[in-house]
């Protein structure tokens, strides 16, 4: 038997000729069962979503994914459903999509109701045996189309479109890490194909070490494989790559609750500010400087010997008052949290996890330990929901006592010091599903995050938490933001940031930024006023740094740049309710916030390999200045009209642009038609009501739609109906422009009025007619917001329901 074993070990094997297949009774199931014993599971989730689950001894383990809130997917009504056979294979059609199964091997092609290939196999699904662990290395090979490219997969610092690259999901401590390194944090086994301007996705929810080869071995074929478990993925249909995003986010691994406003705001982090008086002179800088900030950030030093939970004597020897004192000027303090508890039996933490059982072990038994920043320490093992919820109650003192906002999660890869991570015989609770570190290592950190959530939830109440994580897996969306890790201030890291964050925002992960200026080394004041204004317009807006590498506070570099930084954390809080709905967006549909520019027009080729240029929501595009002493660069729009945001230069899309912009700007663009909304600025987001709302509206000859969502930025009310949206549609000719307000919802702002300014008109303002619900309004001439220069503006009753501007006199030519 041995030597079978070890013969098994050393062959591929595939599944041999389908003898059977049968509908399962009362589901939406189909199974293949092959003469060699291979079962293959068909399941029909949604009209554009199949799934597959092969199993190489008819067997399925139970049906069980972190992935999912629930631990399965949710079926949805299926708009049609038939299943026939034919001489050679099996036709299973759905509303949207053809699945064609052989006979042969269990052979795959999945069509689109036209009859056009998106997908087919090469070997297709074959699988080696493991004699060490006992696993089947499972795999999937499958032909490369004529034209296709690739997207998402999570972090990976790398080109956009993956073609021709191969990479690794191992959540990794990567610090310093470069472009192709690889693994990195994160472990997101989902990406998009786009053929023929059809666009798919797959999601393989495997949580074992797993590979992704992008044609890059053979250029024929893009493969992944996993080091045990299933060969289990999920065929997501289009047919644009905005709605496989939303459908794999929304309908399958799901999306977060709203965050409080405040955390859209600007945050300032450091490794490490302390002791209390350098914490609190950080806060009031801020303030001195009239530079807004809604978020300050105790990195590991704030505690008693890097003990969790716990608080250095002399450093912070009052938390809770100087907690206190710092929400009185608008700062929200948020502190560190690791995984690893030290061994300490003076330490109440520790203690307590040690005689509940709440700790990870090894194979023989003994608990596992591993160095970390306290010393030796032993780990909880947050696969087990029991530890989960004692975790969850370890935040009710730095919460609901002392008053911090959120928590920041890292080294949860999970991360040790010298070996890299656990060893792979320690065992876990993998919620009832006993599993080794080889399956529950890529989870951990996702894990970990939930149970934080869950406390940080339970003790803020009725306000929203706030939580960020390093590591992740497909769903960690529903529990937490995050950010890149350990990346180093450089020019090419400021590149990387604008990619990583696109991708993981189109893989389910949108609320996500980078370590503003790099955590590694020292910018010098260019290189951080750019990132500064790129990162004003990602989810997560933060600056963080290493305390052995400077300072890398706004105003560090010299008042030059101290100003510059200042005026694009402006630019940031009046954009914020542009950055609120498209989180709202991303909530309720799924939506990415950051959306490569493939996302915005996928029917122009021009759009597939380029990815400095990114839509942030509907009608904002942006493209980072990442190179040092330029003063502009050249970029690509879409197909339409934009208008340029800080002069309002007007460009038709479909082709390259020049974008002039010295260190007081970086390219951004904005569609023809939007109405782009804005706040005043604030020191911080709650510093006091907002009473008027400022209206960008950009002047076009056809129509468009704008959406603004707005429930006050706190609290759960939104999801009672307690918040409303608002859609403005514009309608546009060379002599009018009209302006439509819908809104649905209850939800009473605390502004009254709208200051909206009129871009693009091809007449002065005294050549303007304007009605508003049929009364004239009086028009003036102001500076506007965006570039200085003078613009028609007029006030008008934030309940109007139509905006009519016309022309007095002929167009200018």
């Amino acid at each position: 038997m041995l030597n079978d074993l070890a013969q098994k070990g050393r062959q591929e094997f595939f599944p041999g000729q389908v003898i059977r297949a049968e509908v399962v009774p009362g589901t939406a199931d189909f199974r293949f069962t092959c003469d060699n014993g291979v079962v293959l599971l068909v399941q029909v989730i949604s009209d554009k979503i199949v799934r597959f689950r092969y199993s190489t001894d008819g067997y399925f383990a139970p049906d069980f994914s972190y992935a999912f809130e629930g631990g399965a997917p949710l079926r949805q009504p299926t708009s049609m459903l038939e299943f026939v056979e034919k001489d050679d294979h099996y036709r299973l059609t759905t509303g949207r999509v053809i699945c064609i199964v052989g006979k042969e091997s269990l052979h795959i092609r999945l069509l689109n109701r036209s009859g056009i290939v998106l997908l087919e196999y090469e070997k297709g699904f074959h699988w080696e045996y493991d004699w060490d662990s006992g696993n089947d290395i499972v795999k999937m090979s499958q032909q490369v189309q004529p034209g296709v490219h690739y997207y998402g997969l999570g972090d990976k610092p790398a080109n956009m479109n993956l073609r021709g690259q191969r990479f690794c999901n191992w959540g990794s401590d990567t610090y310093g890490y470069e472009k192709g390194s690889d693994p990195l944090y994160k472990n997101i086994p989902f990406f998009l194909g786009l053929h023929q301007k059809l666009a798919y996705g797959l999601f393989f929810d495997n949580s074992f070490k797993s590979y992704f080869d992008f044609a890059a071995e053979r250029a024929d074929v893009t493969s992944f494989w996993a080091h045990g478990g299933e060969m289990n993925f999920y065929f997501i249909y289009g047919p644009t790559l905005t709605e496989v995003t939303q459908d794999y986010t929304k309908c399958l691994t799901g999306t977060p609750e709203l965050p409080p406003l405040w955390a859209l705001g600007y945050h300032q982090c450091k490794w490490s500010y302390y002791p209390e008086k350098l914490f609190k002179g950080i806060g009031a800088e801020f303030r001195k400087r009239r530079i807004p900030c809604d978020a300050l950030y105790l990195d590991i030093d704030y505690m008693d010997g890097y003990r969790c939970f716990t608080w250095h004597p002399e450093h912070f020897p009052e938390p809770k008052k100087m907690v206190q004192e710092l929400a009185q000027d608008g700062f929200k303090t948020i502190v560190i949290i690791d995984p690893g508890i030290k061994i300490d039996p003076n330490y109440p933490v520790w203690q307590e996890g040690f005689e509940q059982g709440h700790y990870c072990r090894r194979a023989d038994g003994p608990l596992m330990k591993g160095s970390v920043w306290p010393g030796l320490c032993h780990f909880p093992d947050f696969t087990s929901p029991r530890v989960r919820e004692w975790w969850a109650g370890l935040f009710q003192g730095l919460i609901e006592d002392v008053g911090v906002r959120g928590v920041w999660n890292d080294m949860n890869e999970p991360a040790v010091f010298e070996k890299g991570t656990f060893p792979d015989d320690v065992r876990f609770n993998y919620d009832g599903h006993p599993a080794s570190h080889k399956k529950a290592h890529n989870v951990y950190g996702m894990q970990m995050a939930r149970a934080t959530n869950e406390g940080v939830k339970r003790f803020s109440y009725p306000r929203r938490p706030f939580t960020i994580t390093r590591s992740t897996y497909a769903g960690g969306q529903r529990y937490s933001s995050g950010w890149t890790g350990d990346n180093i201030a450089s020019w090419e890291h400021l590149w990387l940031a604008n990619i990583q964050c696109q991708r993981l925002s189109i893989s389910g992960f949108s609320f996500i930024g980078s370590d503003v200026g790099g955590f590694i080394n020292t910018p010098d004041g260019e290189l951080y006023v750019r990132w500064v204004a790129l990162a004003a317009f990602h989810p997560f807006f933060r600056t963080h740094s290493s305390g052995d590498h400077g300072d890398q506070e706004p105003w560090s570099f010299g008042e030059e740049f101290a100003d510059l930084a200042r005026h694009f954390i402006e630019l940031r809080y009046r954009l914020l309710p542009v950055m609120y709905t498209a989180f709202w967006q991303y909530v309720q549909h799924g939506t990415p916030i950051l959306r490569p520019l493939a996302f915005l027009d996928q029917s122009d080729p021009q759009t597939y390999q380029r990815m400095a240029e990114f839509g942030v929501g509907d009608h904002l595009l942006v493209c980072p200045i990442t190179q040092a002493g330029v003063d502009g660069r050249w970029m690509y729009l879409p197909r339409g009209k934009w208008y340029y945001w800080w002069t309002d230069e007007q460009k038709d899309g479909g082709a390259e642009v020049w974008a002039p912009a010295g260190l007081e700007r970086i390219p951004v663009y904005v569609r023809a038609g939007a109405v782009v909304p804005a706040r005043p600025v604030m020191q911080y987001t709650d510093e006091h009501p907002v009473t008027e709302l400022a209206l960008h509206v950009y002047h076009l000859e056809g129509q468009e739609t704008s959406t603004l969502f707005d429930d006050g930025g706190e609290g759960y009310g939104y999801q009672n109906g307690e918040a409303t949206v608002r859609t403005f549609t514009t309608t546009g000719t060379v002599m009018s422009l009209k302006v439509q307000q819908h809104t649905e919802g209850d939800w009473a702002p605390s502004w009254r009025t709208y200051r909206v300014v009129l871009h693009g008109l091809p007449v002065t303002a005294e050549q303007l007619t304007v009605t508003v619900d049929g009364a004239a309004v009086p028009v003036r001439l102001a500076p506007s917001a965006t570039g200085g220069q003078e613009l028609p503006q007029l006030t008008v009753p934030a309940d109007f329901q139509e905006l009519m501007i016309q022309t007095t006199a002929p167009a200018k030519k």
